[in-house]
């Protein structure tokens, strides 16, 4: 798909993965309507674009609201939901309505709008407990949360409007994003942000289990970039699947490390049970999105926590 005067809404553009992919989508000319009902995303992560962009307050639980930000639009970038595990369990029918059946509403007014390539931000839950690691996308989805299934059911959702509507969707299925703007304060916070967000202000972090569990933790700039190769990825006439990581493993007790080494402070952690819905291992096969879209992560997860904390302290990321 050709860059020459596209433009590109963004669901959730205001939020933590949406602002960043903003960035980088403006940075190489694209013009951008961003679409956030703001429950979790803030304008001012926009900030660094200065106004250029159009904004419309809404949801994607709304279809009018989602074809008048598709107008003039050549391509989609789904990211609006709710992400947090927990809050799906405890409540499925709102995850659902947001997770399942917007999307649904994004791939709808889509295909009203004459618009082929949606990226669908997915999820490595998906893949529930399967320890077949590094995950390729062949792999059974065995979801485990009311959240995996939703973004698994977004998956199917874009087969379909690929079989039947001949819409070129591509589905991303991201690992653990981390990096700045990812509010603390959220309840669908990651677990690094809650880690620097501790330390930095001399609280005692709180480690979930005993600390073993791993996660291909990825910078989020990495991911904006997928976002922008899977926008510009030629069309198909099969739906895209790709994993979205590093390929690497690391224990959530070895990112406490790396986040209080880089914080440059001596300090301990909680431990608490395990969370419902929560798995153990998780790592991406990137091979299918490297040779597919060109995907090479840029950011070390070393280099990812040092301007995540800097960004925290106060500093440039």
């Amino acid at each position: 798909m050709s860059e020459a005067k596209m433009r590109v809404l963004i669901t959730g553009g205001a939020g933590f993965i949406g602002s960043h992919s903003a960035e980088v989508l403006r940075a190489r000319g694209i013009e951008l309507t961003v679409l956030d009902n703001l429950s979790t995303g803030h304008l001012d992560n926009l900030s660094s674009l200065g106004g250029r962009f159009r904004f419309l307050e809404g949801d994607v639980r709304d279809p009018e609201a989602l074809n008048s930000a598709m107008e003039g639009c050549q391509a989609v970038l789904h990211l609006a939901a709710l992400v947090s595990v927990p809050e799906s369990i405890r409540s499925p029918l709102l995850a659902h309505a947001i997770n399942a059946t917007g999307t649904l509403n994004v791939l709808e007014a889509a295909r009203a709008q004459g618009i082929k390539r949606v990226v669908l931000a997915s999820s490595a839950a998906v893949y529930g407990e399967n320890q077949n690691l590094p995950l390729g996308e062949g792999e059974a989805a065995q979801s485990l949360s009311p959240y995996a299934a939703q973004k698994y059911l977004g998956e199917v959702y874009a087969s379909i409007y690929s079989h039947l509507q001949g819409m070129s969707p591509v589905c991303l299925r991201y690992f653990n994003v981390f990096g700045p703007r990812q509010d603390p304060a959220s309840p669908y916070s990651g677990v690094l942000s809650l880690f620097i967000e501790a330390l930095v202000q001399g609280k005692k972090a709180t480690i979930f289990g005993d600390g073993g569990a791993t996660r291909d933790f990825v910078y989020v700039e990495d991911v904006a970039l997928a976002n922008l190769l899977a926008i510009l990825a030629p069309e198909s006439s099969e739906p895209l699947i790709f994993n979205v990581g590093t390929g690497k493993r690391t224990s959530i007790l070895q990112a406490f490390e790396a986040v209080r080494e880089a914080a440059g402070v001596q300090a301990t952690p909680a431990f608490a049970p395990p969370r419902e819905g929560d798995i153990v291992h998780s790592c991406a096969d990137i091979g299918r999105a490297r040779a597919s879209l060109g995907y090479h992560p840029r950011f070390s997860f070393s280099e990812g926590i040092t301007r995540t904390v800097a960004w925290s302290q106060g500093g440039n990321a």
